[in-house]
């Protein structure tokens, strides 16, 4: 959860790039925040649950037309997040890594682990995902969806 998230970082004294103390990088983090829940997070697991795991429950495909909705919605988030937040910038908050990409990036890997190659037509938001992944480690974020990413395998 974002407060857990936003505690931890004022907690443990993390880096300052992961939540900016310059008042306007760190009102650019808690915009992203603030608005991925009704967004990305809302659209992005809503394709999810509608191409994973409804079938995976219920045992019947769900009619493409369901599909291609969620897929239409999440689709035009995606497009206000590259022109409202990312912009022409590396990074959500500017030219560091913050939890807004880190945020944004888990939100975004939920579509991909259902087989929906979302980075696939947009350059922008592949070579933004290339950097988020680079800062923290492709390793480690490997890692860290091992399991989701074979979800689509069950």
């Amino acid at each position: 959860s974002i407060a857990i998230l936003l505690y931890l970082v004022q907690k443990f004294k993390t880096p300052d790039h992961w939540y900016p103390s310059d008042l306007q990088k760190r009102a650019r983090v808690d915009e992203y925040l603030s608005w991925q829940h009704a967004n990305i997070r809302a659209k992005g697991s809503k394709l999810f649950l509608t191409k994973v795991l409804l079938p995976l429950l219920t045992g019947q495909p769900l009619p493409p037309e369901k599909l291609a909705f969620a897929t239409e919605e999440l689709n035009v988030v995606l497009k206000q997040f590259e022109e409202k937040f990312l912009q022409d910038k590396p990074f959500i908050a500017g030219s560091e890594i913050s939890l807004a990409d880190l945020v944004a990036l888990v939100e975004l890997m939920q579509p991909v682990c259902a087989g929906y190659n979302l980075f696939e037509e947009r350059p922008k938001l592949m070579e933004w995902r290339k950097r988020v992944e680079e800062a923290v480690g492709k390793q480690l974020f490997q890692e860290a969806h091992e399991e989701i990413m074979n979800v689509k395998n069950l």
